[in-house]
């Protein structure tokens, strides 16, 4: 054991020697100009070191620098600057002079893609065809410098395409090692912070870059993320996922497939790819199992439940902050930036509070005219299309729909949309609409449009036309009506047209039908005050007990009602007597005009006549 220890103490003292040896006889300022060059000579890239470099010997033989900067051709920016640099070497070729750098690691560093830190292109300089045929020489391929090892920690990443908003992702810690055949590994995390948002992202990935810059490969996995912030849910948006890229760079092309993503309790997989030219052209082909559109969206309205309490949609959230010059924006402008296509096959997508299956959508964008061709699906038990399209391109847009629906729950409908009306029934719909900004206040309030509709097994809550009209009857004849309890009046079918102006509904042709009841009429609605005024006419055709002629006359007779008022507070009139009077005057009229028509020969007869002309 005491030779073993000594044998070890002799081989220390060796290393500790060699390496104070190498400090003293290498000065790592003589590789300076070395690096500059080989950068240079390899990438084109300016290559600048500020103060002496000097030699870091443990735990790893390492040169630190101070401030460095690495330079594009012709650009006005650095793209890499760092306030420390660290490159760990190889010992042996040190002994013949040489330097092997084995990673390259950096602290406090900011890069920056923008177009000011882009290589500015040489002027009257050749221009190199885009379908290039020859084969690669080998200083084509691979990295511009290789490098087998990559650390940067505590850094900032500055990203910025054309004109667009920069995007700053900070906290960064990277880890990249690459082989001899340019397979790299990568281990990333990072951070953005912007508009009182905050996006955490983590991530690692296989790079196959044996053909870059022309192209490059990456299996990403175990993608991990979170966003929390100002308007977002309060549980923030999180999920894991993975994905293959493929960046081509002759066709300006970055292509995914195999993507596979989960988001709070929504999953999305799928492919596409984007093409980076002045306007970028996008294509998607998604699937989803599951997509709650209301756990990943913020709806801070309130619900109506079916006891008349309030029913929280979500709890109220931070507002993003006002930007000062927001306005002078157009509405959807950013559709005018890129051209696209887009399909989705969802099995479930909750919106709203409303569980929609078997959605597909199908839609394509240029250039500020969105085509929505196809999104469809089925809603408790029912068929909904809802094709449309939004012209973005002039200051104004401008959005037509043709919705058809058939026997959707409007009830559903009701409640999503947060309109205090008890209304079920089975709706079939047939219209078009047209207005600006695409949500629900704005189609309350701006848009124009009109429907027939038509609905099933309708029951509206709150209000009994039969029972109205027959405790009428009964205060006002000796006629009894058979009990009932019921609080809602139901019709088998109804139907009617409508107009919708700037959130005045005004109805017309109303018909509806039931064993007990037939109903005509006409009315308007207010959305935005949530207020009505409707006339009907009510027959009540049966529940009434016995068979007197008052009875038939009832059967036949039209009750007008007027239902008016707050939706949650409505108001009646009722004119059972008026009806009566009318009905009874009418039947006076016939049986006289009868008689004189029977009798016109006589004097009698000739006066009766005379008399109704002139009443």
């Amino acid at each position: 054991m005491r030779r073993i220890l000594t044998t070890l103490m002799i081989l220390l003292v060796v290393l500790i020697a060699g390496l104070s040896a190498l400090v003293l006889l290498v000065n790592p300022n003589d590789f300076r100009s070395y690096m500059v060059r080989q950068v240079e000579a390899r990438s084109g890239y300016q290559l600048q070191l500020d103060g002496p470099l000097r030699w870091h010997v443990w735990p790893q033989l390492s040169i630190l620098s101070g401030r460095m900067r690495l330079t594009a051709p012709g650009a006005t920016e650095p793209l890499v600057r760092a306030d420390n640099m660290r490159l760990d070497v190889a010992l042996l070729p040190l002994l013949s002079h040489q330097l092997q750098v084995k990673q390259v690691m950096l602290k406090g560093g900011v890069i920056q893609l923008t177009p000011q830190s882009e290589a500015a292109p040489v002027e009257h300089a050749p221009v190199v065809p885009k379908e290039n045929t020859l084969p690669l020489v080998p200083e084509d391929r691979g990295w511009s410098f290789d490098i087998s090892r990559l650390k940067v920690a505590d850094s900032v990443l500055v990203f910025q395409h054309a004109d667009d908003e920069q995007v700053t992702v900070r906290d960064i810690r990277l880890e990249m090692e690459q082989d001899e055949h340019h397979l790299a590994t990568l281990d990333f995390s990072g951070r953005i912070n912007r508009d009182q948002r905050d996006l955490a992202l983590a991530l690692t990935a296989r790079i196959q870059a044996g053909d870059y810059p022309h192209r490059l490969d990456a299996q990403l996995s175990q993608i991990t993320w979170q966003l929390q912030g100002a308007d977002l849910p309060s549980q923030g948006i999180s999920g894991a996922g993975s994905v293959n890229a493929r960046w081509q760079e002759e066709q300006k092309t970055l292509s995914f497939s195999d993507i596979n993503f989960t988001a709070n309790d929504s999953s999305l997989r799928g492919s596409g790819s984007v093409v980076l030219s002045d306007h970028p052209v996008w294509t998607l082909d998604l699937q989803s199992d599951k997509l709650n559109l209301d756990n990943l969206l913020t709806r801070s309205a309130t619900l109506t439940d079916a006891n008349g309490g309030q029913q929280a949609q979500s709890a109220p959230k931070q507002a993003r902050p006002v930007i000062a010059d927001s306005d002078s924006v157009p509405q959807y402008s950013g559709l005018k930036s890129f051209d696209g296509a887009i399909s989705l096959v969802a099995k479930q997508v909750t919106w709203r509070g409303m569980n929609f299956t078997n959605v597909v959508h199908q839609a394509t964008n240029k250039r500020g005219l969105l085509d929505i061709t196809q999104l469809e699906g089925t809603l408790d038990g029912g068929k909904l299309s809802l094709p449309g399209q939004l012209d973005a391109r002039e200051l104004t847009p401008a959005a037509e729909f043709h919705p058809q629906l058939e026997n959707v729950q409007i009830g559903s409908l009701l409640k999503a949309f947060n309109y205090p009306i008890e209304l079920t029934g089975r709706l079939t719909l047939d219209g078009e609409f047209a207005g600006t900004a695409i949500d629900a206040e704005s189609f309350r309030r701006n848009w124009e449009g009109k429907a027939d509709i038509s609905l099933k097994d309708v029951r509206a809550e709150g209000l009994n036309f039969q029972q109205l009209v027959q405790q009428a009857v009964e205060h006002s004849t000796d006629v009894k009506a058979q009990e009932s309890y019921d609080s809602a009046t139901r019709l088998d079918n109804l139907t009617t047209a409508f107009s919708l102006d700037h959130g005045k509904l005004t109805l017309s042709d109303m018909q509806g039908e039931s064993p007990l009841l037939a109903v005509d009429g006409k009315g308007a609605l207010d959305l935005v005050k949530e207020e009505g005024d409707m006339q009907f006419n009510v027959r009540v055709v049966d529940g009434w007990q016995g068979q007197s002629s008052l009875v038939q006359i009832l059967k036949e007779t039209a009750i007008p009602l007027r239902v008016y008022g707050k939706w949650q507070a409505l108001n009646y009139s009722l004119q059972v007597d008026q009806a009566l009077r009318k009905h009874l005057q009418s039947e006076a009229r016939r049986r006289l005009s009868d008689w004189a028509e029977k009798n016109k020969d006589r004097q009698s007869g000739k006066d009766v006549k005379q008399f109704l002309e002139s009443h």
